[in-house]
């Protein structure tokens, strides 16, 4: 079964080791990137990655599924998305139009294909 859409598993490969066991390849990060359509958001008490997900990315299906972004984009990637983030910290926000044109881009789904 192929991986959702918006799936971080988009970004994988299945492989059979010598025991025929399927493993799934490590998937390259889309990093941090300064672009002019990037916001910043002031994090306030109890926030977390999937409650920002489902903020910002709302017009994408499965908002809040997209933690995973967020975690990968900060400039000090986030490594624990099940943590509640610390009031005051700036969690850069990538633009739906980042998230859809360059992060779920069919270049970079060929990229990750061995």
């Amino acid at each position: 079964m192929p991986p959702r859409r918006f799936s971080r598993h988009m970004f994988t490969s299945a492989v059979l080791d010598a025991q025929g066991r399927l493993y799934l390849t490590e998937r390259e990060p889309f990093r941090f990137r300064p672009l002019p359509d990037n916001r910043h958001h002031l994090v306030t008490e109890g926030e977390s990655l999937f409650s920002l997900a489902g903020r910002y990315f709302a017009p994408i299906s499965r908002p809040a599924g997209l933690w995973w972004v967020l975690a990968d984009f900060q400039p000090e990637p986030i490594c624990d998305p099940t943590l509640t983030l610390e009031p005051g910290r700036v969690v850069v926000i990538p633009s739906v139009r980042t998230v859809l044109e360059e992060i779920f881009s069919e270049a970079r789904r060929g990229e990750a294909t061995p």
